[in-house]
């Protein structure tokens, strides 16, 4: 059996634990820029705030109602999902973080429990410690777990805890199950199975297999056979490494200078060496992008990327985000007002010393090794001190600054900003 723990309204739980007078109060976090919904409380739902869909079309509506808005604070958000699947570990060992707000659990060594009150234990321990509302499906496996989470949230009978032990209530829980909400099928998939008359989970799970392979290949197979009870995922504790890291921003204010943007890229290509070196792999190829707003049609539009080839696969901080600069010299066009840049990393390399040549004519002034103690040197200090302690020059928000008017504090992550009770 397989476990899915998922928090409810993750961003909207994160605010409302420090702030108790949001609850029962319309609550949304807005994506970055402060633009769209990502996240609402079950209130702004009732209201009818579509997920991903802007605010200005709603301004009405959010103000008839009092709707609270809340700029991404991330930090907070995953500093509180440290906390939830630190819980879930200490309760369930054999576990694998899906997502900033889920886990799956293997429950192979609870064979002798309730089920059912293990994971309504899982929920009360959870909202105790780090006051997180949770909702656990449980099922034969990954899919059948995934499809009882989504009751377990939706369906108030179950009051967060949906557990499918047998035929009949697997059967019975398919049948309220939309299609397209079965976890690998989707919207796309979802709308071509309706044409079909294959409008819930147990209808697919009933197609000729035969069908279903020719139109939905591998992967609806392997969905239609966890669907029936076959078990084609295992848990993977060790998350596979990476293929590629990207970090890109809309900004806040339209970015018309080379300068402005040299600022944004080399941040991107800052925070892009810092997750390589968390991964403990190594980078050979760099890629940047930029690009006008599509949606502004009164001026002309310009897009454009290109990626450059290091000598040899690094870490540091200095040379990527040197040969991302040079890129933007050559894709950087005057005229634009760009809304848009990203850097992305590829080309990864295993992280042994062995494997890694550098180039006898392309040197900056510093061997590998002592590049490589100086990017542990300034990461050990900015984890130390906070981010940002120690940065190159080009790092900074001037002139592309995203958006966040309605930020609110880093509660767990800063000193300063941590509440303060006074008698």
């Amino acid at each position: 059996m397989f476990a899915l723990m998922d928090c409810n309204n993750f961003y909207v739980s994160c605010e409302r634990v420090f702030n108790p007078a949001l609850y029962g109060r319309p609550v949304v976090v807005l994506s970055n820029n402060d633009g769209c919904f990502i996240s609402r409380s079950r209130e702004a739902k009732a209201l009818g705030l579509p997920m991903g869909a802007p605010v200005f079309k709603y301004r009405e509506l959010i103000k008839k109602h009092d709707v609270a808005m809340f700029s991404p604070n991330f930090p907070l958000y995953g500093d509180m999902s440290s906390r939830v699947m630190h819980t879930l570990g200490e309760l369930l060992p054999d576990i694998e973080i899906y997502s900033i707000d889920e886990a799956f659990a293997d429950l192979q060594e609870f064979g002798r429990y309730d089920l059912e009150q293990l994971a309504q234990k899982v929920c009360l321990t959870i909202r105790r410690n780090t006051g997180i509302p949770v909702s656990v499906g449980v099922g034969p496996t990954k899919t059948l777990a995934k499809a009882a989470n989504y009751l377990a949230k939706k369906d108030t009978r179950y009051h967060g805890v949906c557990v499918l032990e047998n035929g009949i209530s697997v059967r019975e829980a398919l049948g309220n199950v939309p299609v397209e909400d079965v976890w690998g099928i989707g919207r796309a998939y979802g709308r071509f199975l309706r044409t079909h008359s294959l409008t819930t989970a147990l209808d697919f799970s009933r197609a000729r297999p035969a069908w279903v392979r020719r139109h939905m290949h591998s992967t609806g197979a392997r969905v239609q056979q966890e669907l029936n009870g076959e078990s084609c995922l295992a848990l993977e504790q060790v998350r596979p490494c990476k293929q590629s890291i990207c970090t890109s921003r809309s900004f806040g204010t339209m970015v018309r200078t080379r300068e402005d943007l040299e600022h944004a890229v080399g941040s991107f290509a800052s925070k892009c060496a810092l997750k390589l070196r968390r991964e403990g792999v190594y980078a050979g190829l760099v890629t940047v992008f930029l690009c006008t707003d599509a949606c502004d049609r009164r001026s002309d539009h310009y897009r454009e990327s290109r990626t450059a080839a290091m000598p040899f696969a690094t870490q540091s901080t200095l040379r990527i985000v040197r040969y991302a600069l040079d890129i933007l010299k050559v894709i950087f066009r005057d005229g634009y007002a760009y809304k848009k840049a990203g850097v992305i990393l590829d080309g990864f390399s295993p992280a042994f010393p062995s494997s890694v040549t550098p180039s006898l004519f392309d040197g900056d002034g510093t061997s590998a090794a002592d590049s490589q103690a100086l990017m542990q040197a300034i990461d050990t200090i900015n984890f130390r001190y906070g981010s940002g302690t120690l940065r190159l020059a080009v790092e900074s928000q001037s002139g592309w600054k995203q958006r966040q008017e309605k930020l609110s504090q880093r509660y767990t992550t800063c000193w300063e900003e941590i509440i303060q009770v006074r008698a």
